[in-house]
């Protein structure tokens, strides 16, 4: 169902619709975008399962920063037969003015990390210890900023100089510092639910007082790289929770990442849900 709302952004994932001007509706769907390109096939219920994940996440990690919430509830803002069809996909958020990088946060070496270590010894321009494995746990938990692409557009890695030439000097500090913080929190706590979160992705608004305040989705699936604990094990790449599983399938299929994508099994569909749900499951535990 579509809300009754003007729609006013339609991203990769999420679409946005105006309530006021200091509130909008954000709604999540089932769309899946790989290598930054949206595939024909929708992933059911995925858009519920992540915005409960993120929820979940906004919650626990609200005492380290503001976040998008306004308190109101999708029921205070729709009609009854709307809000009930979209109370677990939709948040009433607040309107924020976006910072103009993607904050990524790394725990261990996996992904464009590893392949820029293999490269350079480095990630994103941070030097790291020589002889180190794919998928081993980092010396410290690192920033490693990407610019954020327009859809269609890939998003590219950037050194920390250079966010901080895009965003200014206090807030680059500002949002490394933050994004470490909630980072190390969530980890912590995902390792006791035997979840190893590799690294993740925050998204920062401003708002109209100027503060820095946690927006969009927090730590699920889409926006992180999640391994099972009991099957981590330095030198290979863990199976992962996420659209990760889905990537590999793709990879496998020879496909050369421009749009459009081939069509997914329902098998790998299938599988791609049943992992969000474990994810969901065992971090919030419903």
């Amino acid at each position: 169902m579509t809300p009754s709302l003007k729609k006013i952004y339609s991203g990769k994932v999420r679409d946005l619709y105006e309530i006021d001007d200091k509130r909008m509706l954000m709604v999540a769907s089932d769309r899946l975008s790989a290598f930054d390109v949206i595939l024909d096939d929708p992933i059911p219920g995925k858009g519920e399962i992540l915005t409960q994940i993120s929820n979940f996440w906004f919650e626990k990690l609200r005492h380290i920063m503001p976040n998008h919430f306004t308190g109101d509830t999708v029921a205070d803002v729709l009609p009854a037969a709307e809000a009930q069809a979209l109370e677990k996909r939709a948040v009433v958020a607040k309107k924020l003015r976006p910072v103009k990088v993607e904050a990524i946060v790394r725990g261990y070496l996996a992904g464009s990390g590893w392949k820029d270590y293999q490269k350079t010894g480095s990630v994103c321009g941070i030097r790291l210890p020589e002889g180190m494995q794919e998928a081993q746990q980092l010396p410290e938990v690192i920033f490693t900023p990407s610019t954020k692409a327009e859809v269609g557009d890939h998003d590219e890695n950037i050194s920390y100089e250079a966010c901080e030439r895009i965003i200014g000097k206090e807030l680059a500090a500002e949002v490394r510092a933050k994004a470490i913080a909630l980072y190390t929190e969530a980890a912590a706590y995902a390792k006791t639910r035997g979840i190893i979160i590799c690294d993740t992705k925050f998204e920062f608004g401003l708002d109209e007082n100027g503060t820095l305040t946690l927006m969009d989705e927090v730590l699920t699936p889409d926006s992180s790289r999640f391994w099972p604990a009991d099957q981590y094990q330095v030198g290979t790449n863990p199976p992962s929770f996420d659209k990760q599983f889905i990537r590999d399938w793709l990879e496998a299929s020879g496909w050369n990442k421009q749009p459009p994508a081939p069509r997914v099994p329902a098998e790998v569909i299938e599988k791609t849900v049943a992992k969000y749900r474990e994810a969901l499951t065992l971090l919030a535990g419903n």
